[in-house]
C-alpha cells in the first residue's frame, strides 16, 4: 500500500506532454498515493501553457507558482525559491521533474537540498555544447536525480559516461511520444490543415523560438529570407513563440513573411500543432521535442542547430541537422526527394509512461534499496 505524496513539476510546455502519461499511469497504479502538480509559470501565456493541461487531460494545478520570465539566475531563483516552500510544507516521498528548462534544475536543487528524492524524465540527453543553457540544466539534475528515466540506449552510455550509478538509470522510452500518440486521430480528424488553407501534406511547418537563433538580428534577417525563398515552392506555417513574435515585429519582418505565403500564426494548441506536424510535408524547427516527434510520425525534420542532445533522431529517425545556418534552407527542397525510409525507433511505442510509473511506484515502495533496483 503507497502512502504519502508524490510532486510533479512542470514549467514549460513541453514538461506537460512528456509528465502526462507518467502522472496518468501513477494514479492508476497507486490510487492511494497524494499525487500533486506544480506549474511554476514559467511560461505564463496560456496559449504556451495552461491549454495544453487542458487537452492533455491532466487534473487542475494544485499549485501555480507564477515564477514568469527574466534572465536564466533570475527565473531559476524565483522558481527554486517558490518550490521550496511548497516543499516544506508538504515534504513528498519523490519530486519528478522533466526535461530541461529553467524549473527542472530549481525544482531538483529545491528537493535535494530537502533531502527529498528526485525522479527525471528525459535523463542523459547530450548536446555537448556548453553555450546551450538547457545543457547546464539537465545535466546538473541528472547529478542529484535518484532515479533517472531514459528514452534511448545513448542516454544510458551518457550517463554512464559521467559517472552515474547505472542502478539509477531506467531504460523506459520516450514518455512524450505516448502523448503525441494518444492524442495523434483525435489532431488529424480536426483537419486543422483547413484554417490555414494549406492543403494536406503539401505544405512545411517552422518552429523557431531560440534566443541563438530568433536574438541575433542578423541571423533572424537572413532566415526570413531563407523562408521567403522556401515559401516560393511551399506554403509555410509558422506559429511564432511570444520572443520571434517581438523581434520579427521589431524590425517589420513580419510583414514581409505575410506577403510571401508565410502564414504567421499565434502560438498554437496542442492538437492544433500535432495534427498539422502530422501531415507536413516536412518540418522546420530548432525545437528538441519537434525532432522526437517527427522521427516517431515519419515526417522529414530539419533542424536549425549546430547540435541535438537528441541524436537517435539522426541515427534512427527522420531529423537531419542544418546547423545554425539559415541558408541551408534552400537544400530542403533536394534533400526532400531522397528522403531515407521510416523505421520506428524501439520503445517510443506509447507505453513509456507505464513503463516510468512502475519503476516510481517500485522506488517509492522501497527506496532505501534504489541502488539495487534493475531497469
Amino acid at each position: 500500500m503507497f502512502s504519502g505524496s508524490v510532486c510533479f513539476v512542470v514549467g514549460a510546455r513541453p514538461n506537460f506532454m512528456k509528465v502526462a502519461p507518467v502522472h496518468r499511469a501513477l494514479g492508476a497504479i497507486a490510487p492511494t498515493l497524494d499525487i500533486m502538480l506544480i506549474h511554476t509559470g514559467q511560461h505564463y501565456d496560456r496559449r504556451m501553457s495552461d491549454v495544453f493541461l487542458d487537452e492533455l487531460g491532466m487534473p487542475a494545478v494544485d499549485v501555480f507558482l507564477g515564477v514568469g520570465s527574466g534572465s536564466h539566475g533570475e527565473q531559476t531563483a524565483r522558481a527554486l525559491a517558490a518550490i521550496e516552500v511548497v516543499l516544506i510544507e508538504k515534504h513528498p516521498a519523490l519530486v519528478v521533474v522533466a526535461g530541461d528548462v529553467n524549473s527542472t534544475l530549481a525544482a531538483a536543487i529545491a528537493a535535494v537540498k530537502l533531502h527529498i528524492p528526485v525522479a527525471h524524465i528525459e535523463s542523459g540527453l547530450r548536446s555537448f555544447d556548453w553555450a546551450m543553457p538547457e545543457e547546464h540544466n539537465r545535466r546538473l539534475t541528472d547529478q542529484v536525480s535518484s532515479v533517472l528515466l531514459v528514452h534511448s540506449p545513448n542516454a544510458i552510455a551518457n550517463l554512464t559516461r559521467e559517472g552515474i550509478d547505472p542502478a539509477r538509470i531506467h531504460l523506459v522510452g520516450n514518455t512524450m511520444i505516448d502523448t503525441m500518440f494518444s492524442h495523434l486521430e483525435t489532431a488529424r480528424e480536426r483537419k486543422p490543415w483547413r484554417e490555414f488553407g494549406v492543403a494536406r501534406g503539401k505544405y512545411g511547418l517552422v518552429t523557431l523560438h531560440r534566443p541563438s537563433l530568433v536574438d541575433d538580428l542578423d541571423l533572424l534577417e537572413e532566415a526570413v529570407d531563407s523562408l521567403v525563398e522556401l515559401a516560393s515552392l511551399y506554403p509555410l506555417v509558422f506559429p511564432l513563440h511570444p520572443r520571434t513574435k517581438a523581434h520579427l515585429t521589431d524590425r517589420g519582418l513580419d510583414q514581409r513573411l505575410t506577403r510571401e505565403r508565410v502564414i504567421l500564426t499565434e502560438p498554437l494548441a496542442y492538437l492544433t500543432f500535432l495534427g498539422l506536424e502530422a501531415e507536413a510535408a516536412f518540418v522546420l524547427t530548432d525545437s528538441g521535442g519537434v525532432q522526437e516527434e517527427t522521427s516517431a510520425l515519419g515526417i522529414p525534420c530539419y533542424t536549425l542547430r549546430d547540435s541535438t542532445e537528441r541524436p537517435i533522431t539522426i541515427e534512427q529517425g527522420t531529423n537531419i541537422l542544418l546547423g545554425a545556418r539559415p541558408d541551408r534552407m534552400r537544400e530542403i527542397p533536394e534533400l526532400l526527394a531522397r528522403r531515407p525510409e521510416f523505421a520506428p525507433i524501439p520503445l517510443w511505442d506509447g507505453r513509456a509512461g507505464e513503463r516510468a510509473a512502475k519503476t516510481l511506484a517500485t522506488f517509492l515502495e522501497a527506496p532505501e534499496a534504489a541502488s539495487s533496483l534493475v531497469a
